[in-house]
């Protein structure tokens, strides 16, 4: 859900709830880094954000936005998406999806549920739930 106001202190105040909300304390810190990722739904690196949020003159450091990110994450407001070990994306849209990434050119996109069907998952320990299933796709230009 994008955070969209009318002006910039009813979306601090909304980005603020939403940060309680989910049990977070609203530091300065955490809003700005909020404000980056509520914006719209995008995927964007850990670098990303931290160039975003400098960008609107609020000095804030590599190390806050990595633990921020990562809080935000275990809380519920992000979804972490692995596409390979070195490369990790913060996705703002929590509706169940699948993802695109384009090796190429780096571009994460969303796939809808709707045009996917995953099926022949394997037999599950007992008192097991499936919580979820991710797919990411990898796909290059061929020669």
């Amino acid at each position: 859900m994008s955070i969209e106001m009318t002006s910039s202190a009813e979306a601090r105040e909304a980005i603020i709830r939403r940060l309680r909300e989910h049990g977070i304390t609203p530091t300065q810190q955490r809003v700005e880094i909020a404000g980056v990722l509520f914006d719209r739904h995008q995927h964007v690196s850990a670098d990303q954000v931290l160039a975003r949020v400098n960008a609107r003159d609020a000095a804030v450091s590599k190390a806050t936005v990595y633990n921020t990110l990562g809080l935000f994450a275990e809380k519920g407001l992000i979804r972490q998406v692995i596409v390979d070990p070195a490369r990790v994306f913060y996705d703002s849209n929590l509706e169940p999806h699948h993802h695109l990434f384009h090796m190429d050119t780096g571009a994460l996109e969303d796939i809808p549920l709707s045009k996917m069907d995953v099926t022949g998952l394997p037999d599950l320990p007992s008192g097991m739930d499936v919580a979820g299933v991710d797919v990411v796709i990898r796909v290059r230009r061929s020669d």
